[in-house]
């Protein structure tokens, strides 16, 4: 085992640049293990689940014992060929000898060379494969790996929704921002229209006339008080009234 990894790790087989993304949201998805067993009912029960309408394509592939390698080899390269979004390739938990399969030079060779995405799935958190190294992303179960592959149906559409207020909440924003800017445009306009000026400047006529009117009514008055009061003084003067 250890030298197989030394091997592989050298030839960089476990380099993280080379490492393809999982796809976020996948529409086909490809199940290398045994057709039988818990392994493969919980990743279909859970991929299933989390989106009744993704599409599974099972390899039946012998996961154990002679000839387990190549099973799991094939099926990784046939899947590949085949066309799917994404590559589950494992089975449950077991000993060391049981999952060995998957320590492999040639399953590490299949996964190395596979143009999708795989996730391996082999046993429980704590065991650890060659193949773990060399797949692209690392399931610490084959529930986890379908988990890790589908994405969950509930949660897109409700993230859908939430963008689609969020999008109705900024139109409408945006909407009365320009409903306001053109009320206010609109407004300038219409005391910058000649028309508009033109009745201003009437109306500042009117006033500025009706003022002046005012004005001289006033001085008028005024004056005649005075010439009023002169008269009274000239009188009281006159020769002719002594």
């Amino acid at each position: 085992y250890e030298k197989l990894k030394k091997k592989l790790e050298a030839a960089g087989y476990f380099d993280e640049d080379r490492k393809l993304p999982i796809p976020k949201y996948v529409k086909k998805v490809g199940i290398v293990t045994a057709k039988t067993g818990a392994a493969v009912h919980d990743m279909i029960q859970i991929a299933t689940r989390r989106n009744p309408y993704v599409q599974l394509y099972l390899y039946p592939a012998k996961v154990q014992g002679e000839g387990a390698a190549q099973s799991i080899a094939g099926g990784i390269s046939f899947l590949d060929e085949f066309g799917v979004d994404v590559i589950l390739a494992g089975r449950g938990g077991g000993s060391m000898e049981d999952l060995w399969a998957f320590n492999e030079e040639i399953v590490a060779q299949a996964i190395y060379e596979c143009r999708t995405p795989v996730i391996s799935a082999v046993g429980h958190e704590t065991d650890v494969t060659i193949a773990d190294y060399v797949a692209d992303l690392r399931a610490p179960t084959p529930s986890a790996a379908a988990e890790l592959a589908v994405a969950d149906l509930g949660s897109i559409l409700q993230s859908l929704r939430d963008f689609d207020d969020r999008l109705n909440r900024l139109m409408e924003d945006k909407v009365r921002e320009k409903r306001e800017k053109l009320e206010t445009f609109s407004w300038k306009l219409e005391r910058l229209s000649p028309g508009q000026q033109l009745l201003e400047k009437r109306q500042r006529l009117a006033d500025l006339d009706e003022l002046f009117r005012k004005l001289m009514e006033g001085k008028i008055r005024e004056n005649r008080q005075a010439l009023a009061f002169y008269i009274e003084r000239l009188n009281g003067a006159s020769p002719l009234k002594k």
